[in-house]
């Protein structure tokens, strides 16, 4: 029995979450949006990821199963956070947990370099986006976070289709839209 591919739907929780919650990043929205951010991340991008990573291990898959489990994770934690213990918690400590968020999506992007370049690029501009993200919270740099929120729609974006050529290219059974070859 051939099971279904799980990453699509993972990619697509991640790169919808990211690419709103980024839109408030850069300023295109206010702060009025964050409650649709928060459902999107807890429904789609925290469970749908979570249950997708979980269809990963099933296959085998040990990195399918970390990113998307881990990552399903971060959603739940980021809404469940900002919902209801935001309030209080000093910046530089978010900004400390963005980082180890990036010291993990770093050694993810090292893990990707052994898989196709679409997975590679959204790693390596995730990595950047905690970056950038964390180091404005930790240093006071409020300037880094439209330039953070910059980043998540490039992440978002290459997520988004990967996700799309994944599907494209099973359900026509030939390559429609190239991933890039496995380094």
């Amino acid at each position: 029995m051939k099971l279904a591919n799980p990453a699509p739907l993972g990619l697509t929780g991640f790169a919808l979450t990211t690419w709103m919650l980024s839109m408030v990043n850069v300023g295109w929205c206010t702060g009025a949006a964050v409650p649709l951010v928060l459902a999107s991340a807890f429904a789609y991008g925290g469970t749908a990821q979570f249950f997708a990573g979980l269809m990963e291990m099933a296959k085998g898959n040990t990195f399918g199963f970390v990113a998307f489990c881990s990552y399903g994770a971060f959603w739940w934690t980021f809404a469940l956070f900002v919902h209801f213990f935001a309030a209080g918690v000093p910046a530089p400590f978010v900004g400390w947990w963005l980082l180890m968020w990036g010291v993990f999506t770093f050694y993810m992007w090292i893990a990707s370099l052994a898989l196709n370049r679409a997975v590679m690029l959204i790693f390596l501009a995730l990595w950047i986006t905690f970056a950038l993200l964390g180091f404005g919270d930790l240093l006071g740099m409020p300037a880094l976070h439209p330039l953070g929120g910059y980043m998540g729609l490039v992440t978002a974006v290459l997520a988004f289709y990967l996700a799309a050529a994944e599907v494209i290219n099973e359900t026509h059974g030939k390559t429609v839209l190239p991933i890039g070859a496995r380094a």
